[in-house]
């Protein structure tokens, strides 16, 4: 009986790391509609503004693929 909720556990740990992935996607849509909106506004200043995107796409991924790692770890290493 213990061992299955332990694994239970687990589980549900790594359902609810998993969400990251989900965040890290509504964070890249906030990214892009930023810029896009940004960029109407004032399209000579887009060119310049081209880096802090990727850059903000980046780290909204970084932290989607660091919630898909521990959601790995929790299910397969603990």
């Amino acid at each position: 009986m213990e061992g299955n909720i332990a694994e239970m556990g687990q589980f549900i740990g790594a359902g609810l790391a998993a969400i990251g992935s989900g965040a890290a996607a509504i964070g890249v849509g906030h990214v892009a509609g930023n810029f896009l909106s940004g960029a109407l506004r004032n399209p000579s200043a887009a060119p310049g503004q081209t880096a802090t995107l990727f850059i903000g796409i980046a780290f909204a991924e970084a932290l989607g693929i660091f919630s898909f790692l521990v959601a790995l770890l929790l299910m397969f290493a603990v």
